[in-house]
């Protein structure tokens, strides 16, 4: 509650517990100045500007997170935002979760958590894109405080199974403010540029760090047909994009890599990424 903001005026929130149990498992997150609700539902705070625009996409997840709400309140905000006019995300979501956690013990993971081992311990961590925590929970181990953002409600899911008192997820989209003008020491988006806007989140990203590390990881897998991002980046506008930002590149990921990144979408399928990985820091 220290660090969250609202993301539509930036103002401080206040919270409403409906149900407690070593964490807050039912609640409302409210802003006074501009009446924005965000409800947390099993532990999770889903902090949307339009929720019944979030659920307009997920149909299927509208109707578990009100079978899954006990709260009378928790239960018609729910339902009042329940919509079904557009395209249902929720199975999509939830298939993903199960492949990241099917694909966890990739080396790609192995390598990630040992050159994050090698960096300074941090006061405040923020992984964009978490999705089941793989990192983000080992960042817990070594860090001060660790948050973690991620669009699915099912990737959280997983990954708040993984209870540490200093590590916090939310289900956000990596572009609202939510931690206002908090400053971070570090900063990870790890294969995340296929569907956030490359140069908007970079610029993003760059006024949460002041002082401190960005790590960034990506296949450049953009052909995603109407959901491809408008303006793409490859390993060289990358580093040149970081550059501007002010960023300084490690001497050890100034060239391209070719790290393997193994997804096994079923047991007779799986996806082989090349993943480059950039380590950056501003001093």
């Amino acid at each position: 509650m220290k660090f969250l903001r609202c993301i539509r005026c930036g103002a401080k929130l206040e919270l409403d517990v409906f149900e407690f149990d070593k964490e807050i498992t039912e609640g409302m997150l409210e802003c006074k100045k501009c009446k924005l609700e965000f409800p947390i539902i099993q532990k999770i705070p889903i902090l949307w500007d339009d929720f019944s625009e979030y659920l307009s996409f997920r149909r299927i997840l509208g109707g578990k997170l009100y079978k899954l709400t006990n709260s009378s309140k928790l239960k018609s905000f729910v339902k009042k935002s329940l919509n079904t006019k557009n395209n249902d995300r929720s199975n999509i979501e939830e298939k993903w979760a199960r492949i990241y956690q099917n694909s966890k013990t990739s080396k790609f993971y192995s390598m990630i958590k040992n050159n994050l081992d090698s960096l300074p311990s941090s006061k405040f961590v923020l992984e964009h894109g978490c999705s089941i925590g793989i990192v983000t929970s080992h960042l817990a181990t070594s860090n001060e405080l660790v948050f973690g953002v991620d669009r699915s409600f099912s990737a959280i899911q997983i990954a708040k199974k993984q209870f540490k008192d200093n590590l916090d997820y939310f289900v956000t989209d990596s572009l609202n403010p939510v931690f206002g003008k908090l400053q971070f020491d570090l900063v990870l988006a790890l294969n995340v540029l296929e569907i956030i806007e490359p140069k908007i989140l970079l610029k993003l990203i760059s006024k949460q760090i002041t002082k401190g590390y960005f790590v960034v990881s990506d296949p450049y897998d953009f052909d995603r047909g109407t959901g491809s991002v408008k303006n793409p980046v490859d390993a060289s506008s990358l580093r040149t994009n970081l550059k501007n930002l002010g960023f300084k590149i490690s001497n050890s990921t100034k060239k391209p890599s070719y790290i393997p990144w193994n997804l096994k979408l079923n047991p007779r399928t799986t996806l082989n990424y090349k993943v480059d990985f950039v380590i950056s820091h501003k001093s």
